[in-house]
């Protein structure tokens, strides 16, 4: 028999405003059936005493078991007299600093009360780094965690807008938290809620896992909810059921929303204290000393290797990203001597685009960067920028002229980053996946399809050699090489017959012209596309 789903309700900062929120309670349970539990972020408490007393003497009623977190400012300490958490009334309990529990349910709870501290000291409305740390250290070594279903925070985490929505005219009450960041990084929550800045934020998904390197994980999802009295009738009250992580089935768990996102937090060292920073990376002591077997104590592997494998572990944006040199002269670096200038049809600041050499049809080009890059990952996020300007614009002229296109890339046994783009009739369009899984499938190639919203920098760590395609459909595909890789891959998919069925021409070299020929051609298609080229707009 499947679990029964637990109905919860979550408020944001109530300040005091009991009589309210109690009865917006009472007024969705008459509506909608009774709830298993409130939870509220951010302060429960205002500055009128008078509000709560008549909750405390048990003149008034808590509809609803509710838990609250505890104190971000000084002057409301005095509703708080013990901060590891207590009973405060018939129905309200105060949680504590921080913590973790399972309830009789199974549902799995995470908190952390306050602001973080600026030091290394912190008081009863603040919270350090240490008892941060203190959420997540005793499930480091599990490998059999999972995850958590609820996280609540008072205090918002640092960039949790990273690859989400972003929220305008809104500047944030306080800084957003580092620390919590890292907390729920390591915790892996399915839901996160925050309050304080007094607005309605309900970010997309994100995931919990790096494609192509982790098992797909749950993905979390982070609301945050305005304040119960705001003037300006933001969401203050979420409603929501949920089926505790432990009991769900494991293929529901980690079903992929369509419009999940990467994860926006990245391992950090936050939760060290400044003593613990001189010798240790997160949680891992580098002052150990070398055991009988000369290796680091908790690691397996010894020497250096070990050391840098688990410090990036899981952590591949930290890992420095390498600088690219070319070894000698470069063919693609718009200046260096060796570039066929003849071939150039369009230049921007950071990319440019010539006609391919060797190419399956006359207007088959590529879109390079101006400097040297050597992939898309490794590329700053300016040059990315304006290659898509260029995807754009090629997208629209091939359009015009009753065609679509490809973009693909090899980083492999490559020095300069090279987008190809090879047009083919509209009425192609619905055979382009096909094609491009049955000849990967015919190579023994595993070409995966990338979620939306991802980030190619956050699947695949610099360096690491990979094949790319995007579909004229909108979808991504991605293959991780590991070992050989036929380099004619993307052309001979292309020249397959249901898309341009040219066989004959998958190899470049049998496809070349004379200078003046492709000179003849680059003009040509300097023309037709100047009124597409964001240069001239």
């Amino acid at each position: 028999m499947a679990a029964k789903p637990l109905k919860i309700l979550v408020a944001g900062d109530v300040e005091g405003n009991f009589s309210q929120l109690f009865k917006r309670v009472q007024a969705i349970q008459k509506k909608s059936g009774n709830f298993d539990l409130l939870l509220c972020v951010g302060d429960f408490f205002g500055s009128d005493l008078s509000t709560w007393e008549p909750y405390k003497t048990k003149q008034l009623k808590v509809p609803l078991s509710t838990l609250i977190l505890g104190p971000t400012k000084p002057e409301l300490a005095i509703y708080y007299d013990d901060e590891k958490g207590a009973e405060l009334c018939e129905g309200v309990t105060y949680l504590g600093k921080q913590g973790r529990f399972t309830g009789s349910s199974g549902l799995q709870l995470a908190y952390l009360s306050g602001l973080e501290s600026s030091s290394d000291k912190g008081d009863n409305c603040t919270f350090t780094a240490e008892e941060a740390k203190s959420l997540v250290a005793p499930i480091m070594a599990d490998t059999n965690f999972k995850g958590i279903d609820i996280f609540i925070t008072s205090q918002w985490p640092k960039d949790v807008e990273k690859y989400g929505s972003t929220l305008s005219h809104h500047e944030k009450k306080y800084p957003a938290s580092p620390c919590i960041s890292e907390v729920a990084r390591v915790l892996r929550p399915r839901y996160h809620f925050a309050g304080l800045e007094d607005i309605f934020y309900e970010r997309q998904p994100y995931r919990n896992h790096h494609i192509l390197l982790d098992a797909t994980r749950h993905t979390t999802r982070f609301i945050s909810l305005a304040s119960v009295a705001n003037k300006d009738k933001q969401k203050y009250l979420y409603a929501f059921t949920i089926v505790p992580l432990s009991k769900l089935d494991p293929a529901e768990l980690i079903k992929q929303p369509e419009d999940v996102t990467e994860c926006p937090y990245t391992a950090n060292n936050v939760l060290n204290s400044k003593q613990e920073e001189k010798g240790q990376q997160f949680f891992y002591d580098m002052n150990a000393k070398p055991d009988q077997k000369g290796k680091r104590r908790g690691n397996e592997r010894g020497g250096r290797d070990g050391e840098n494998e688990r410090r990036y572990k899981n952590d591949d944006e930290k890992r420095p990203r390498k600088t690219y040199e070319p070894a000698g002269a470069c063919w693609f670096c718009l200046g260096s001597p060796e570039v066929e200038k003849h071939l150039v049809v369009s230049v921007g600041d950071k990319a440019y685009l010539a006609l391919a050499k060797g190419g399956l049809v006359p207007d088959h080009v590529l879109i390079l960067p101006v400097h040297h890059h050597q992939s898309l990952v490794s590329s700053p996020d300016d040059v990315i920028e304006q290659i898509d300007k260029y995807k754009a614009c090629l997208r629209k002229m091939f359009k015009s002229q009753g065609k679509s296109c490809v973009f693909f890339e090899r980083n492999f046994r490559t020095q300069h980053l090279q987008i190809q783009a090879v047009p083919f009739p509209q009425d192609c369009i619905v055979d382009v996946k096909d094609t491009f899984m049955a000849c990967a499938e015919a190579e023994a190639i595993e070409l995966v399809e990338i979620p939306k919203h991802s980030d190619l920098k956050q699947i695949l760590p610099d360096g690491v050699p990979y094949f790319y395609v995007e579909l004229p459909s909108g979808e991504r595909c991605l293959h991780r090489i590991s070992k050989q890789f036929p380099l004619q891959f993307g052309r001979e998919a292309v020249c397959e017959p249901a898309i341009l069925n040219m066989p004959e021409r998958v190899d470049w070299r049998n496809c070349k012209l004379e200078k003046d020929e492709e000179t003849e051609l680059a003009g040509k298609f300097k023309t037709d596309f100047r009124p597409f080229d964001f240069n001239f707009s």
